[in-house]
């Protein structure tokens, strides 16, 4: 999980942890003075669920984590719980180990396998000595919190591809596809639909000869593309107009320039080249991946900063093979 994604979960978690830490430390002193009656513990967290904002089960455990009242939810008691020694799972850890209130990392439930997290409340006698724990079990895709989307940073990311194709990457060689040989025609058709026909994320497969394109008009549906397709310039005709947007990242002029360093890349060396190149003008990152299966996802800037020597791994044109696939793979 990257820094940033690490980041936007920790702030979740201390947004709930916000809501529950009161209500939950309100309902473990009313637990402690009716301990240890099943039938008044059950009675009192029924009445208690709305105090809790999306609590899916509450339970109450004695002093060695086993379950004495059954799980209670909105829908009524699961008996069946009784007596379960809870004294094992995970997210009892921090109460065993003596925090008054803890709250688990999110796990996927046992039964359900679904994403979820326990919050646990120490209930104690008046000297503060143990009597037991307040369990709170929550379903996350019910919990109200923000749900920000995490905005992933726009910088270089490289990922390394499958061993095996990059073992035997010097004993391939680039085949001419169809599109290598209209190349010049499709890049400018591409750019006509990005400028002129809402097209604002597309990938370019070189060496399958097709592209697959998200428009704005229909977002939630992508095209493919085949090279009969991206060399006809009458399809704009098929797809309605919509104006460059003024919040895309990347200019409209720089758009052209990128589709032709794609072109550069595809055919700077017979054995490392570019497979497969993607734009999207929203975000202004690019995705690359290359022959030996080596990917990498940069902005659109620095991306036409980058000489074809740096690609081959030094500034010259041609490179030890060692260099080449180090840089790229």
């Amino acid at each position: 999980m990257g820094q940033e994604l690490k980041a936007a979960v920790a702030r979740q978690r201390v947004l709930l942890g916000g809501l529950l830490d009161v209500p939950m430390e309100r309902l473990a002193q009313r637990c402690a003075g009716h301990w240890p009656d099943r039938d008044a513990l059950e009675n009192l967290l029924a009445r208690q669920m709305q105090t809790l904002p999306s609590c899916k089960y509450l339970y109450v455990l004695d002093e060695q984590a086993q379950q004495i009242t059954a799980n209670v939810s909105a829908r009524g008691l699961l008996p069946e719980q009784f007596g379960r020694d809870r004294s094992q799972r995970p997210y009892l850890a921090g109460a065993l180990a003596g925090e008054r209130f803890s709250m688990s990392d999110a796990y996927l439930s046992r039964n359900a396998r679904r994403p979820s997290l326990t919050a646990v409340q120490r209930i104690v006698n008046e000297d503060g000595s143990l009597k037991g724990y307040l369990g709170a079990d929550f379903d996350l895709r019910e919990l109200p919190l923000t749900r920000e989307i995490c905005k992933q940073p726009e910088k270089w990311v490289q990922i390394k591809g499958d061993p095996a194709i990059r073992s035997g990457l010097f004993d391939q060689q680039r085949i001419e596809s169809t599109m290598d040989q209209r190349i010049d025609e499709v890049l400018d058709l591409l750019t006509e639909l990005v400028a002129v026909h809402g097209v604002f994320h597309g990938k370019l497969h070189f060496s399958s000869s097709r592209a697959t394109l998200w428009f704005i008009n229909d977002p939630l549906r992508y095209r493919i593309l085949d090279i009969e397709d991206l060399t006809d310039p009458g399809i704009v005709l098929t797809y309605r107009k919509a104006p460059y947007p003024e919040d895309a990242v990347i200019p409209l002029e720089k758009v052209g320039e990128v589709f032709r360093t794609f072109r550069a890349l595809r055919f700077m060396d017979e054995t490392i080249y570019l497979r497969a190149g993607s734009l999207n003008i929203f975000n202004g990152m690019v995705g690359l991946n290359f022959s030996c299966d080596g990917s990498h996802y940069m902005p659109w800037d620095e991306l036409l900063e980058k000489s074809l020597g740096f690609w081959l791994g030094t500034g010259e044109s041609i490179a030890p093979q060692e260099n080449k696939r180090n840089a790229l793979c």
